[in-house]
């Protein structure tokens, strides 16, 4: 079972400072999935109440990622494009009902908040960290996401998904690898902004992530050691993050349609 995070407040401060603490992470992932859309030439959009774009994203990123607890279905919808298959919102407070528009729940998974300043996990042995610095690494480390052989192909091929060479240009944004000898075992995607860093993307080439995520979240102290680190996850690697340090702060919901079916 997951813990249930509880500051030492009130109630209703707890609830307040566990909605601050969403509305950080989801502006942090938003921010990320922007640039990942920037990086395809497909930036989108921000308001007060969510992020969205107007074009499909790439595969793997939503079209919508709501920012605040009060952010509006039918405006959020009026900005995406439900025609083509495969939009997907990312609800991140899971307030909202999506279904009247055609859409399904496609999961559901917790936000994850690391305070700064806590020790630093042990690192494995033999596993040093860094930070990807060109495009040939940074095909590697997608070839290692993807659990593909690394060709040495350019990242945002078929091995790159959707983790193009230019994300390599973008301030916020950090290949986070872990090495053996000079093979990539284990890595994650950090990105950058306000008071945290937030992690995505994290794996590992045996399957142990929860390996990766003491590795990833050491790299993060070392580096960014004034920042929290947060994300969201469910299943295993929600119950590794949470050993490592991480503490739960919110559900969110992630509604997928399946597009115009009118011909």
């Amino acid at each position: 079972m997951t813990e249930t995070f509880r500051p030492p407040e009130s109630a209703d401060r707890a609830g307040a400072g566990r909605a601050g603490l969403v509305r950080n992470a989801a502006r942090n992932n938003a921010r990320w999935c922007d640039a990942v859309c920037r990086a395809h030439g497909t930036p989108g959009a921000f308001t007060a109440e969510s992020w969205t774009s107007a074009h499909r994203t790439p595969p793997l990123y939503p079209d919508a990622v709501t920012l605040t607890e009060r952010a509006s279905a039918a405006e959020l919808l009026a900005r995406i494009d439900t025609g083509a298959p495969g939009c997907t919102v990312k609800d991140s407070f899971a307030t909202l009902d999506l279904s009247a528009a055609g859409f399904s729940v496609l999961f559901e998974a917790q936000w994850i908040h690391r305070p700064a300043g806590l020790p630093a996990p042990t690192p494995v042995d033999g596993v040093r960290w860094d930070v990807v610095r060109d495009a040939g690494a940074l095909a590697s480390w997608a070839a290692a996401w993807a659990g593909e052989p690394d060709e040495g192909g350019p990242a945002g091929g078929a091995g790159g998904g959707p983790f193009r060479a230019e994300l390599l240009d973008d301030a916020g944004t950090f290949f986070l690898r872990g090495r053996s000898g000079e093979r990539v075992v284990a890595g994650a995607v950090a990105s950058r902004s306000g008071s945290v860093v937030g992690l995505s993307n994290v794996f590992a080439a045996d399957g142990d992530t929860g390996s990766a995520w003491a590795g990833v979240f050491r790299a993060v102290a070392e580096r960014w050691p004034e920042r929290a680190a947060v994300g969201y996850e469910s299943g295993d690697d929600l119950d590794a993050a949470i050993r490592h340090g991480s503490l739960p702060i919110g559900p969110l919901r992630v509604w997928w349609h399946p597009g115009r079916t009118d011909g």
